[in-house]
């Protein structure tokens, strides 16, 4: 029995004062903030991106991560311990790799393409006692099925016996500084009792809370459930929204009262819409995946996409309501929007319900302008106009959007100089002013 089965010390730890080589497959906004705190933690760490602009960034220090700033990059890079590559080879002797790829939809099924080229170019630098780790949002079976061929075929070793094998899902909250990948809970699984100590120990180094489960498949759903919880419970919201204005009730003053209860009740917000990789898509991961397997339909599923879909489209309704009620047309309009990250103080745009809110507009004529500092120019879409914010062009605006409720904007200025705003995020009120 190897001493990987016995759960005894691993062999790849051995107590001689060297760093353990980390890798970290995927240096985006999971795995480059995951290298900065291993490296931090002792590790020396390679970032793997096949990115080669974004290698070539980090090797000059520069973050395009908002979580990790310039700093905290080039002390990392000046320790010695990170180094980031576009090559697979400079991971060869690794201790632990930890794959953080994307996992995205194609024609609204699944696309685990990047999760098996990881798996396939590891495999050949995998070696006895070493662990292997995938964070990337996936379904159930994911890790005991596709990643362990893959990495049991191209290295000729047995997972479970040979070299660990677990699964942990990413918890990333964009711009969050209390819940940090530090302080944040860390669910943790493995495909074997000896697997799971394995990668228990390895996160064990990096997080303040470590939660086991039993099974990948586990660990696997309940990144799934997270998420949607989340996307079930703002549809809801959306949808209250929607129907509390046509009852002639502030949806807002109605959260309010609801957020005193103090149990049986949380708060959920209205918005335009969700963003980012986990709400759009990974529910749709689940609802596929049992839909593949039972031949039924995630109900519920189904309804929260129908409807936050549906938000940014109702945005461009009321905005085009509230043109009429001024006397203005879409057509030839000038509309400010203020903010294109999915999320408050994130650069995150992806998936953002700004960009379909943008490209409405400008389908029905409307001359768009869009105000955020936090989202750089190259992840925006190429017809979205960006504008620094200014009394002048608050004041030239037919009609301003809040779309992202960011700190850095000044929502005085706005008050003071907008014409008429729709107010999306709740930060403003008066005689100029909607809410959403």
């Amino acid at each position: 029995m190897s001493s990987t089965q016995r759960g005894d010390s691993l062999p790849y730890c051995p107590d001689d004062g060297r760093p353990r080589k980390l890798a970290v497959v995927g240096q985006g906004y999971v795995g480059l903030p995951l290298a900065m705190v291993a490296v931090e933690a002792g590790y020396a760490v390679v970032g793997i991106d096949l990115d080669a602009s974004r290698i070539e960034r980090l090797q000059r220090g520069e973050s395009y991560v908002g979580d990790v700033d310039d700093t905290r990059l080039r002390m990392a890079l000046d320790t010695g311990r990170y180094t980031a590559s576009a090559d697979y080879a400079d991971a060869a002797g690794f201790a632990v790799a930890v794959i953080a790829v994307p996992t995205p939809l194609r024609d609204g099924a699944p696309d685990l393409s990047f999760i098996t080229s990881a798996a396939r170019s590891l495999a050949r630098y995998l070696t006895p006692g070493s662990i292997v780790v995938l964070e990337s949002t996936t379904y159930p079976g994911t890790t005991e099925g596709l990643l362990r061929e893959e990495l049991e075929e191209g290295s000729g070793l047995t997972a479970g016996a040979d070299f660990a094998l677990g699964y942990s899902p990413e918890r990333v909250d964009p711009g969050n500084t209390v819940w940090t990948i530090s302080t944040t809970p860390k669910v943790v699984a493995g495909i074997g009792e000896a697997s799971l100590t394995a990668v228990q120990e390895f996160y064990a180094k990096l997080v303040a809370d470590v939660v086991p489960v039993s099974s990948t498949r586990a660990a696997e759903l309940a990144k799934l459930l997270e998420n949607t919880f989340r996307h079930v419970n703002i549809a809801l919201v959306n949808e209250f929204a929607i129907f509390a204005r046509e009852l002639g009730v502030d949806m807002w003053e109605v959260l309010r009262a609801a957020s005193s209860k103090p149990f049986g009740f949380m708060p959920f917000y209205p918005g335009p819409g969700v963003g980012g990789h986990c709400l759009p898509i990974d529910p749709t991961y689940l609802a596929w995946h049992v839909q593949r397997l039972t031949g039924r339909r995630f109900r519920f599923i189904d309804l929260a996409n129908e409807i936050n879909d549906s938000m940014p489209d109702y945005v461009v309704q009321r905005v085009t309501h509230g043109l009429n009620q001024h006397d203005r047309p879409v057509c030839g309009s000038v509309i400010l929007l203020l903010g294109l990250a999915y999320k408050k103080n994130s650069a995150d745009a992806r998936e953002s319900p700004a960009t379909r809110v943008a490209r409405l507009l400008r389908s029905l004529g409307a001359r768009v302008g869009a105000v955020d500092g936090h989202v750089p120019a190259d992840h925006l879409a190429g017809e979205i106009n960006r504008v620094a914010l200014s009394p002048d062009v608050v004041h030239s605006a037919d009609a301003v959007v809040v779309l992202t409720d960011h700190d850095d904007i000044d929502y005085g200025l706005v008050q003071r100089e907008a014409r008429w705003v729709l107010d999306c995020r709740n930060c403003l009120s008066g005689p100029n002013v909607e809410r959403l």
